[in-house]
């Protein structure tokens, strides 16, 4: 990066996963995480979704650099700590270009685009269908 490469002051993301979106801002700051106004603690309680959200900001040493503010609707916790996740990377990555080694080598920026499949007409769901009667 050269030396005339301005600081971002705010950076945005956009996260995507399942039914669930996660918009991200990452700024400067002292560690704060807030998902919908709330502390991360009392939005995730489980580790498992806790870690997920903070695995970018662990990858790339910013734990503690960056405050971040999370909007998230749809979708369960799973579904929003994956979007969430995919959300502070790209934020990150605007909010500083020379992270891209450690969120490629950690694939934090690949989107997964795993879905709910469509229900078929003539089928039960997706794929099971109606039970064979033989008379």
């Amino acid at each position: 990066m050269s030396e005339t490469a301005e600081k971002v002051l705010e950076a945005l993301g956009t996260g995507r996963r399942k039914t669930s979106v996660a918009r991200v801002r990452v700024r400067a700051g002292s560690g704060k995480i807030t998902v919908n106004r709330r502390p991360l603690e009392d939005y995730f309680p489980l580790p498992k979704h806790r870690n997920d959200v903070t695995a970018a900001l662990d990858k790339t040493g910013k734990r503690n650099d960056v405050d971040v503010r999370i909007r998230v609707s749809g979708g369960g916790p799973t579904g929003q700590a994956g979007a969430i996740k995919l959300g502070i990377a790209r934020a990150l990555l605007k909010f500083d270009p020379e992270l891209i080694a450690p969120l490629r080598e950690a694939s934090l920026l690949t989107r997964d685009g795993r879905m709910k499949e469509r229900k078929k007409y003539g089928l039960r769901g997706a794929r099971r269908g109606t039970q064979f009667s033989k008379r």
